[in-house]
C-alpha cells in the first residue's frame, strides 16, 4: 500500500471498535459525511473492502478484522510512547482509562481519586463502568479493577480497597410478612431480588460459608438487576431478599429501613485490585494514579 493518508486507518480502528459510524464520528470530533468518505478512500486506495455496512450496524470483514487486530496494539504502543514522553513536561499529564463495576467505583475509587484529581489538573481520567470482565489490552484500557481472585496472573495487580462482604437483607415490612429465614436454604422459599451477571448473562448464585459448610443458592423472585444499587432501593421498598455489599446498606441496617439476616454465613472477599499490563507503570500520570488508589491500611 502506497503511503497515504494514516488518519484514514486511524479513523477506521474508531469504526471498527465503536461498530458505529455516528458513535465513531462523535468520538473523534469529525463529521459522519467525512469519517464515510475517508473509509471509502482507504478501501479503494487497499483495494479491499474493510467494513460490511448495514442500515443498523457495522461490522468488520475478514481482512478488516484482520487489520483491526494488527493496528490496535501498535497505536496503544505509540500512544504509550507519547504519553512517556510527556514526562518531561513540569506536571504529570494525560488520560488513563479504566474499566470497573459500580461498587468498586463507588466504595473504592472515587473517594481516593477525587482529591487526586484537583491535585493534578493535567491527568484526565475516564471511568468506563461495566459489571463483566473485560479485556483491558484489546479494548484499549489502561487498567481495570476487579476482586483480587479474579485477576489474571500474567497482569501486575495493586490492591486498592480491604476484604468486603455480601450480606443478605430485607425490609422489616417484608419480615412482617414473612419470617426470615435461618438457613441460606430457606431462601428459595422467598422472594428473592436477583443480579444478572454481565460477563456470562447468568444469574449469580449466592455464595455462603459457616464454619467450612459452603452453600451456594440460585434464589427466585421478581426482580432481577444488573446493579447493586437497583437491588438496595427494591429491598427498601419491600419487594424482597437482596444480596448486595455491606458498605452499600450499613447505614440503612443503622437507621433500621433494613433487616440483616444470615449474618453468621456471609463470608469476606478478597479486596479490589487495580491491574494492568507491565507497560504502564512507568507513565508518570499512571504512576500517580496507582499511589493515589493504593490500599494503606494493613489487611487482616
Amino acid at each position: 500500500m502506497a503511503r497515504g493518508n494514516f488518519n484514514e486507518l486511524l479513523w477506521f480502528l474508531a469504526v471498527a471498535e465503536e461498530r458505529s459510524f455516528t458513535k465513531a464520528a462523535a468520538k473523534l470530533g469529525i463529521a459522519q459525511s467525512t469519517l464515510s468518505h475517508a473509509i471509502k478512500q482507504l478501501e479503494a486506495r487497499m483495494g479491499l473492502r474493510l467494513l460490511a455496512r448495514t442500515t443498523r450496524s457495522v461490522a468488520t470483514t475478514e481482512a478488516g478484522e484482520r487489520l483491526r487486530q494488527s493496528m490496535a496494539p501498535r497505536i496503544a504502543e505509540i500512544e504509550a510512547d507519547i504519553e512517556a514522553v510527556m514526562a518531561y513536561r513540569d506536571k504529570p499529564a494525560g488520560t488513563v482509562r479504566i474499566t470497573l463495576s459500580d461498587h468498586a467505583m463507588e466504595s473504592v475509587v472515587w473517594p481516593k481519586l477525587a482529591p487526586m484529581l484537583r491535585d493534578f489538573p493535567d491527568i484526565r481520567v475516564e471511568l468506563n463502568i461495566d459489571n463483566g470482565f473485560r479485556n483491558i489490552v484489546e479494548e484499549g484500557f489502561d487498567a481495570g479493577v476487579r476482586l483480587g481472585e479474579s485477576v489474571e496472573k500474567d497482569m501486575v495487580a495493586v490492591r486498592i480497597g480491604p476484604d468486603w462482604r455480601l450480606v443478605a437483607i430485607g425490609s422489616p415490612d417484608y419480615f412482617r410478612r414473612h419470617s426470615p429465614p435461618r438457613h441460606p436454604q430457606e431462601l428459595m422459599q422467598h422472594n428473592c431480588i436477583n443480579r444478572r451477571q454481565s460477563r456470562t448473562g447468568g444469574l449469580y448464585a449466592w455464595e455462603f460459608e459457616k464454619d467450612g459448610e459452603e452453600v451456594r443458592v440460585r434464589v427466585d423472585g421478581q426482580l432481577t438487576f444488573n446493579t447493586s444499587e437497583a437491588m438496595v432501593d427494591a429491598a427498601l421498598e419491600g419487594y424482597g431478599i437482596a444480596y448486595v455489599p455491606e458498605s452499600l446498606v450499613g447505614t440503612h441496617i443503622a437507621s433500621g429501613r433494613l433487616q440483616l439476616i444470615l449474618n453468621n454465613w456471609s463470608p469476606k472477599f478478597a479486596g479490589y485490585f487495580l491491574y494492568y499490563p507491565t507497560r504502564r507503570q512507568n507513565l508518570p500520570a499512571f504512576s500517580v494514579l496507582v499511589d493515589a488508589l493504593r490500599n494503606r491500611v494493613p489487611t487482616a
